[in-house]
């Protein structure tokens, strides 16, 4: 399944940096971030998730070493993603943050 560029801050890394970083590693885009969709959790995991809202600034759309494929998709036409707060980021996004397309 298709999902969002993501991965984890390093320590002593900015979040918002590590977001751009994760793009350029993922996709070979260059991104800037835009803003702050939201911040997601769920009881019993470790780990909070940060999603960013992000403009492509540059760079060529190709998979780096940690994906399979990158690709855009239209709104009306987005694949199904696995993860659990998925819905709701793409619902908080297009509350927030609308456009024509994401990428994934």
């Amino acid at each position: 399944k298709w999902s969002f560029p993501s991965g984890y801050v390093d320590r002593g890394e900015v979040v918002e940096s590590a977001a751009v970083r994760e793009v350029k590693e993922e996709t070979n885009m260059d991104v800037e971030i835009v803003g702050l969709i939201g911040l997601y959790s769920r009881a019993g995991s470790p780990v909070a998730l940060a999603a960013h809202a992000a403009k492509v600034v540059g760079g060529e759309l190709r998979p780096g070493a940690e994906a399979q494929d990158v690709g855009f998709f239209r709104q009306d036409e987005l694949p199904a993603f696995p993860f659990p707060h998925d819905d709701q980021i793409l619902d908080d996004w297009r509350q927030g943050w609308p456009c024509t397309q994401i990428w994934a």
